[in-house]
């Protein structure tokens, strides 16, 4: 099966939170290229280098039985022809509890290659407060 071709790093980032929000491991790590240099770094957690790695990562989050659902927004965009930082809000919300907690930064970074766009980076990092992370002032797009 022929990978999938991303026209935009928009339609890569899309593509991972739908594939989280459906526990889908399969359809997450499709959207990571294929180098060696692929790096993740979840809330709290340590750097993580490389496909596999990655993978075991998500797959031990999948595997916990907890549902977690990703909203991203506020998002703050640099691009360029070859690469693309996007830089979003994620609310996350744990399927059975009430309270919302404030939201994790995420930084992706996205390359365009021979299959088009693909994440080469993805950082997550819980905010030190939530004052001050919705600031409607900060530019969407950076040229």
């Amino acid at each position: 099966m022929s990978p999938t071709l991303y026209a935009t790093a928009e339609d890569v980032e899309t593509a991972f939170y739908d594939a989280f929000n459906k526990g889908d491991i399969d359809g997450l790590m499709a959207v990571w290229s294929e180098t060696d240099e692929v790096v993740c770094v979840h809330p709290g957690g340590s750097r993580l280098v490389g496909l596999h790695a990655i993978r075991e990562s998500w797959k031990q989050l999948f595997e916990s039985g907890l549902r977690l659902r990703l909203r991203i927004h506020h998002p703050v965009i640099q691009s360029s022809p070859m690469l693309t930082v996007r830089s979003v809000l994620q609310h996350v919300v744990v399927e059975g509890e009430d309270s919302m907690p404030p939201p994790i930064v995420a930084t992706n970074v996205y390359a365009r290659g021979p299959f088009g766009w693909r994440l080469v980076l993805h950082h997550a990092s819980p905010s030190p407060d939530a004052e001050g992370v919705f600031n409607e002032e900060a530019p969407r797009v950076v040229h």
